[in-house]
Protein backbone atom coordinates (compact mmCIF):
# COMPACT_ATOMS: atom_id res chain seq x y z
CA UNK A 1 0.00 0.00 0.00
CA UNK A 2 1.30 3.42 -0.87
CA UNK A 3 0.77 6.49 1.26
CA UNK A 4 -1.67 9.21 0.25
CA UNK A 5 0.95 10.92 -1.92
CA UNK A 6 3.02 9.09 -4.56
CA UNK A 7 6.30 10.38 -3.11
CA UNK A 8 5.58 8.86 0.32
CA UNK A 9 5.36 5.07 0.29
CA UNK A 10 4.89 4.63 4.03
CA UNK A 11 5.12 0.85 4.10
CA UNK A 12 8.36 0.76 2.08
CA UNK A 13 9.94 3.35 4.36
CA UNK A 14 8.88 1.39 7.46
CA UNK A 15 10.71 -1.65 6.13
CA UNK A 16 13.81 0.43 5.46
CA UNK A 17 13.58 1.85 8.99
CA UNK A 18 13.40 -1.64 10.43
CA UNK A 19 16.76 -2.49 8.89
CA UNK A 20 18.38 0.84 9.71
CA UNK A 21 17.29 1.34 13.32
CA UNK A 22 16.99 -2.23 14.62
CA UNK A 23 20.46 -2.41 16.23
CA UNK A 24 19.52 0.47 18.55
CA UNK A 25 15.99 -0.63 19.51
CA UNK A 26 14.44 -3.29 21.71
CA UNK A 27 11.82 -5.76 20.54
CA UNK A 28 9.33 -5.05 23.29
CA UNK A 29 7.12 -7.88 24.60
CA UNK A 30 3.40 -8.39 24.19
CA UNK A 31 1.95 -9.63 27.49
CA UNK A 32 -1.51 -11.13 28.09
CA UNK A 33 -4.08 -8.71 29.50
CA UNK A 34 -6.25 -9.63 32.46
CA UNK A 35 -8.28 -6.44 32.13
CA UNK A 36 -9.17 -6.86 28.48
CA UNK A 37 -10.30 -10.44 29.04
CA UNK A 38 -12.41 -9.32 32.02
CA UNK A 39 -14.13 -6.70 29.84
CA UNK A 40 -15.86 -9.53 28.01
CA UNK A 41 -14.30 -9.23 24.59
CA UNK A 42 -11.70 -11.30 22.75
CA UNK A 43 -8.33 -12.18 24.22
CA UNK A 44 -5.99 -9.24 24.39
CA UNK A 45 -2.35 -8.37 24.67
CA UNK A 46 -0.41 -5.31 25.76
CA UNK A 47 2.50 -4.13 23.59
CA UNK A 48 4.92 -2.86 26.23
CA UNK A 49 6.64 0.13 24.67
CA UNK A 50 7.05 1.37 28.24
CA UNK A 51 10.05 -0.99 28.16
CA UNK A 52 11.52 0.52 24.99
CA UNK A 53 14.72 2.57 25.01
CA UNK A 54 14.03 5.91 26.77
CA UNK A 55 10.75 4.48 28.09
CA UNK A 56 8.56 5.08 25.03
CA UNK A 57 7.95 4.27 21.37
CA UNK A 58 9.48 7.61 20.41
CA UNK A 59 12.94 6.06 20.29
CA UNK A 60 11.93 4.26 17.10
CA UNK A 61 11.21 7.38 15.07
CA UNK A 62 14.00 9.48 16.53
CA UNK A 63 16.68 6.86 15.92
CA UNK A 64 15.55 6.27 12.35
CA UNK A 65 15.44 9.99 11.62
CA UNK A 66 18.86 10.76 13.10
CA UNK A 67 20.42 7.87 11.20
CA UNK A 68 19.12 9.31 7.91
CA UNK A 69 20.78 12.71 8.49
CA UNK A 70 23.85 13.67 6.49
CA UNK A 71 27.15 14.64 8.10
CA UNK A 72 26.38 18.26 7.21
CA UNK A 73 22.95 18.12 8.87
CA UNK A 74 24.42 16.56 11.99
CA UNK A 75 27.30 19.01 12.06
CA UNK A 76 24.96 22.00 12.12
CA UNK A 77 23.32 20.70 15.29
CA UNK A 78 19.89 19.26 16.07
CA UNK A 79 16.83 21.08 17.41
CA UNK A 80 13.47 19.56 18.28
CA UNK A 81 10.29 20.27 20.26
CA UNK A 82 8.62 17.92 22.71
CA UNK A 83 6.41 17.50 25.73
CA UNK A 84 9.00 15.00 26.95
CA UNK A 85 9.20 11.60 25.29
CA UNK A 86 10.26 12.74 21.82
CA UNK A 87 12.91 14.98 23.36
CA UNK A 88 14.32 12.07 25.33
CA UNK A 89 14.28 9.92 22.22
CA UNK A 90 16.13 12.53 20.15
CA UNK A 91 18.67 12.89 22.96
CA UNK A 92 19.19 9.13 22.92
CA UNK A 93 19.50 9.08 19.14
CA UNK A 94 21.87 12.03 19.26
CA UNK A 95 24.08 10.08 21.61
CA UNK A 96 24.44 7.37 18.97
CA UNK A 97 25.98 9.87 16.53
CA UNK A 98 27.67 12.12 19.08
CA UNK A 99 25.34 15.15 18.88
CA UNK A 100 23.63 16.81 21.88
CA UNK A 101 20.24 18.20 20.74
CA UNK A 102 18.47 21.33 21.94
CA UNK A 103 14.91 20.48 22.98
CA UNK A 104 12.17 23.13 23.16
CA UNK A 105 9.46 22.21 25.69
CA UNK A 106 6.24 23.97 26.76
CA UNK A 107 5.73 25.36 30.23
CA UNK A 108 4.31 22.74 32.56
CA UNK A 109 5.97 19.80 30.81
CA UNK A 110 6.36 16.67 32.94
CA UNK A 111 9.42 17.23 35.20
CA UNK A 112 10.44 13.58 35.15
CA UNK A 113 10.47 13.59 31.35
CA UNK A 114 12.60 16.73 31.33
CA UNK A 115 15.04 15.06 33.73
CA UNK A 116 15.28 12.12 31.33
CA UNK A 117 16.10 14.44 28.42
CA UNK A 118 18.94 16.00 30.38
CA UNK A 119 20.21 12.65 31.63
CA UNK A 120 20.49 11.49 28.01
CA UNK A 121 22.48 14.58 27.04
CA UNK A 122 19.78 16.90 25.71
CA UNK A 123 19.63 20.61 26.47
CA UNK A 124 16.26 22.16 27.38
CA UNK A 125 14.69 25.49 26.47
CA UNK A 126 11.18 26.34 27.73
CA UNK A 127 8.98 28.15 25.18
CA UNK A 128 5.20 28.36 24.84
CA UNK A 129 2.21 27.02 26.71
CA UNK A 130 1.57 23.92 24.60
CA UNK A 131 3.30 21.66 22.09
CA UNK A 132 2.28 23.75 19.06
CA UNK A 133 3.78 26.96 20.48
CA UNK A 134 7.03 25.29 21.53
CA UNK A 135 7.31 23.61 18.13
CA UNK A 136 6.84 26.90 16.30
CA UNK A 137 9.52 28.47 18.47
CA UNK A 138 11.89 25.58 17.80
CA UNK A 139 11.35 25.83 14.05
CA UNK A 140 12.00 29.58 14.07
CA UNK A 141 15.19 29.09 16.06
CA UNK A 142 16.37 26.32 13.76
CA UNK A 143 15.78 28.53 10.71
CA UNK A 144 17.53 31.51 12.27
CA UNK A 145 20.57 29.50 13.38
CA UNK A 146 20.58 27.14 10.37
CA UNK A 147 20.20 24.07 12.57
CA UNK A 148 18.54 20.75 11.72
CA UNK A 149 14.98 20.52 13.02
CA UNK A 150 13.42 17.14 13.86
CA UNK A 151 9.62 17.14 14.04
CA UNK A 152 7.96 15.03 16.73
CA UNK A 153 5.60 13.51 14.15
CA UNK A 154 5.40 15.48 10.89
CA UNK A 155 8.35 13.76 9.23
CA UNK A 156 8.59 10.77 6.91
CA UNK A 157 11.55 9.17 8.68
CA UNK A 158 9.96 9.63 12.11
CA UNK A 159 6.70 8.05 10.95
CA UNK A 160 8.58 5.17 9.35
CA UNK A 161 10.53 4.51 12.52
CA UNK A 162 7.34 4.40 14.59
CA UNK A 163 5.93 1.94 12.09
CA UNK A 164 8.49 -0.68 13.08
CA UNK A 165 6.24 -1.30 16.08
CA UNK A 166 3.54 -2.51 13.70
CA UNK A 167 5.89 -5.02 12.11
CA UNK A 168 6.74 -6.38 15.54
CA UNK A 169 3.08 -6.74 16.49
CA UNK A 170 2.29 -8.72 13.36
CA UNK A 171 5.12 -11.13 14.17
CA UNK A 172 4.23 -11.43 17.85
CA UNK A 173 0.43 -11.82 17.90
CA UNK A 174 -1.32 -14.73 16.22
CA UNK A 175 -4.80 -13.92 14.96
CA UNK A 176 -4.36 -10.18 15.47
CA UNK A 177 -7.74 -8.53 14.95
CA UNK A 178 -7.70 -5.02 16.38
CA UNK A 179 -4.94 -2.62 17.42
CA UNK A 180 -5.54 0.38 19.67
CA UNK A 181 -2.97 3.14 19.36
CA UNK A 182 -2.77 6.60 20.93
CA UNK A 183 -2.97 9.63 18.64
CA UNK A 184 -1.58 13.09 19.30
CA UNK A 185 0.11 14.43 16.19
CA UNK A 186 -0.34 10.99 14.66
CA UNK A 187 3.23 9.84 14.01
CA UNK A 188 2.86 6.53 15.82
CA UNK A 189 -0.60 5.74 14.49
CA UNK A 190 0.41 6.68 10.93
CA UNK A 191 3.37 4.35 10.85
CA UNK A 192 1.61 1.48 12.61
CA UNK A 193 -1.60 1.72 10.57
CA UNK A 194 0.20 2.05 7.25
CA UNK A 195 2.36 -1.04 7.66
CA UNK A 196 -0.42 -3.14 9.18
CA UNK A 197 -2.81 -2.26 6.37
CA UNK A 198 -0.09 -3.15 3.87
CA UNK A 199 0.73 -6.54 5.38
CA UNK A 200 -2.60 -7.55 6.97
CA UNK A 201 -5.40 -5.29 5.67
CA UNK A 202 -8.12 -7.16 7.59
CA UNK A 203 -6.65 -6.03 10.92
CA UNK A 204 -8.55 -3.08 12.34
CA UNK A 205 -6.54 -0.10 13.59
CA UNK A 206 -8.30 2.20 16.05
CA UNK A 207 -6.90 5.60 16.99
CA UNK A 208 -7.41 6.89 20.54
CA UNK A 209 -7.27 10.41 21.97
CA UNK A 210 -8.33 12.03 25.24
CA UNK A 211 -11.59 13.92 24.83
CA UNK A 212 -9.89 16.92 26.44
CA UNK A 213 -7.35 17.15 23.62
CA UNK A 214 -8.62 15.40 20.49
CA UNK A 215 -7.46 17.76 17.77
CA UNK A 216 -6.66 15.07 15.21
CA UNK A 217 -10.00 13.37 15.84
CA UNK A 218 -11.95 16.57 15.21
CA UNK A 219 -9.72 17.44 12.25
CA UNK A 220 -10.41 14.11 10.55
CA UNK A 221 -14.14 14.65 11.07
CA UNK A 222 -13.85 18.11 9.50
CA UNK A 223 -11.66 16.96 6.63
CA UNK A 224 -8.90 19.45 7.42
CA UNK A 225 -6.47 20.26 10.20
CA UNK A 226 -8.17 22.46 12.77
CA UNK A 227 -6.71 24.96 15.21
CA UNK A 228 -8.44 23.98 18.46
CA UNK A 229 -7.74 24.57 22.13
CA UNK A 230 -6.77 21.68 24.37
CA UNK A 231 -7.74 21.18 27.98
CA UNK A 232 -5.41 19.63 30.57
CA UNK A 233 -5.30 15.84 30.35
CA UNK A 234 -3.62 12.90 32.06
CA UNK A 235 -2.68 11.81 28.54
CA UNK A 236 -0.02 14.50 28.32
CA UNK A 237 1.94 12.63 25.66
CA UNK A 238 -0.90 13.17 23.16
CA UNK A 239 -1.86 16.69 24.25
CA UNK A 240 -1.76 19.76 22.03
CA UNK A 241 -2.52 20.75 18.48
CA UNK A 242 -1.63 19.45 15.03
CA UNK A 243 0.63 21.33 12.65
CA UNK A 244 -1.04 22.71 9.53
CA UNK A 245 -0.02 20.58 6.59
CA UNK A 246 0.88 17.60 8.78
CA UNK A 247 1.47 14.58 6.56
CA UNK A 248 0.04 12.37 9.28
CA UNK A 249 -3.45 13.75 8.57
CA UNK A 250 -3.68 12.16 5.12
CA UNK A 251 -2.06 8.92 6.26
CA UNK A 252 -4.54 8.53 9.11
CA UNK A 253 -7.50 9.47 6.92
CA UNK A 254 -6.50 6.68 4.56
CA UNK A 255 -5.64 3.98 7.09
CA UNK A 256 -7.47 4.31 10.42
CA UNK A 257 -10.60 2.16 10.71
CA UNK A 258 -12.03 4.02 13.67
CA UNK A 259 -11.29 6.64 16.30
CA UNK A 260 -12.11 6.58 20.02
CA UNK A 261 -12.14 9.46 22.50
CA UNK A 262 -11.68 8.89 26.23
CA UNK A 263 -12.79 10.95 29.23
CA UNK A 264 -10.40 11.87 32.03
CA UNK A 265 -12.12 9.76 34.69
CA UNK A 266 -11.73 6.72 32.48
CA UNK A 267 -8.07 7.43 31.83
CA UNK A 268 -7.52 7.67 35.58
CA UNK A 269 -9.40 4.42 36.19
CA UNK A 270 -7.42 2.65 33.47
CA UNK A 271 -4.16 3.93 34.93
CA UNK A 272 -5.03 2.42 38.31
CA UNK A 273 -6.25 -0.84 36.79
CA UNK A 274 -3.05 -1.20 34.80
CA UNK A 275 -1.22 -1.16 38.12
CA UNK A 276 -3.67 -3.41 39.99
CA UNK A 277 -4.77 -5.85 37.28
CA UNK A 278 -1.83 -5.87 34.88
CA UNK A 279 1.06 -5.05 37.21
CA UNK A 280 2.25 -2.29 34.87
CA UNK A 281 3.15 1.32 35.58
CA UNK A 282 2.64 3.41 32.43
CA UNK A 283 1.98 7.02 31.53
CA UNK A 284 -1.38 8.59 30.84
CA UNK A 285 -1.36 8.18 27.07
CA UNK A 286 -0.90 4.42 27.45
CA UNK A 287 -3.69 4.25 30.04
CA UNK A 288 -5.88 6.21 27.65
CA UNK A 289 -5.48 3.61 24.88
CA UNK A 290 -6.13 0.81 27.38
CA UNK A 291 -9.36 2.50 28.52
CA UNK A 292 -10.47 2.82 24.90
CA UNK A 293 -9.79 -0.86 24.20
CA UNK A 294 -11.85 -1.98 27.20
CA UNK A 295 -14.82 0.15 26.19
CA UNK A 296 -14.59 -1.15 22.62
CA UNK A 297 -13.61 -4.77 23.38
CA UNK A 298 -16.95 -6.48 22.77
CA UNK A 299 -16.93 -5.12 19.21
CA UNK A 300 -13.35 -6.23 18.46
CA UNK A 301 -12.71 -9.31 16.32
CA UNK A 302 -9.74 -11.61 16.82
CA UNK A 303 -7.01 -10.82 19.31
CA UNK A 304 -6.90 -7.24 20.57
CA UNK A 305 -3.56 -5.47 21.05
CA UNK A 306 -3.14 -2.22 22.94
CA UNK A 307 0.01 -0.19 22.41
CA UNK A 308 1.23 0.93 25.84
CA UNK A 309 3.16 3.74 24.24
CA UNK A 310 5.25 4.86 27.21
CA UNK A 311 6.06 4.46 30.88
CA UNK A 312 7.54 7.81 31.82
CA UNK A 313 5.18 8.85 34.58
CA UNK A 314 6.62 11.13 37.23
CA UNK A 315 6.33 10.66 40.96
CA UNK A 316 4.28 13.86 41.33
CA UNK A 317 1.78 12.74 38.67
CA UNK A 318 1.59 9.28 40.23
CA UNK A 319 0.87 10.74 43.67
CA UNK A 320 -1.80 13.04 42.24
CA UNK A 321 -3.62 10.16 40.54
CA UNK A 322 -3.43 7.94 43.61
CA UNK A 323 -4.63 10.74 45.87
CA UNK A 324 -7.66 11.34 43.63
CA UNK A 325 -8.49 7.65 43.27
CA UNK A 326 -11.78 6.24 44.51
CA UNK A 327 -12.49 2.55 45.00
CA UNK A 328 -14.23 1.41 41.83
CA UNK A 329 -14.02 -2.11 40.46
CA UNK A 330 -15.90 -1.37 37.23
CA UNK A 331 -13.94 -1.16 33.96
CA UNK A 332 -13.72 2.15 32.10
CA UNK A 333 -16.79 2.70 29.95
CA UNK A 334 -16.60 6.35 28.95
CA UNK A 335 -14.91 6.03 25.57
CA UNK A 336 -16.95 6.71 22.47
CA UNK A 337 -16.27 5.17 19.06
CA UNK A 338 -16.92 7.20 15.91
CA UNK A 339 -16.65 5.31 12.63
CA UNK A 340 -18.68 7.49 10.29
CA UNK A 341 -16.45 10.58 10.03
CA UNK A 342 -13.40 8.48 9.21
CA UNK A 343 -15.29 6.61 6.54
CA UNK A 344 -16.12 9.94 4.92
CA UNK A 345 -12.47 10.94 5.16
CA UNK A 346 -11.49 7.84 3.20
CA UNK A 347 -14.04 8.67 0.52
CA UNK A 348 -12.25 11.94 -0.11
CA UNK A 349 -9.06 10.12 -1.06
Amino acid sequence: MSGPDPWFDVAAEVRAAETRARPYLLTTPVVPSTGLSAAGGSAGGLKCENLQRTGSFKARGAVNKVLTLTDDELGRGIVTASTGNHGAAVAYAGGIVGVAPLVFVPRGANPSKLATIERLGGRIRVEGTDSVESELAARRYADEEELTFISPYNDRAVIAGQGTLGLELLDQVDGLGTVFVAVGGGGLASGVAAIIKNVAPAVQVVGCSPAASAVMYHSLRAGRVLDLPSEPTLSDGTAGGVELGAITFDVLAATLDDFVTVEEDDIRGAFLDLIELEGLLVEGSAAMAYAAARAYSKRSAGTTAVVLCGGNVGVERLHAILDDAEVDDAPAEGAQAHAGPLSRSRERK
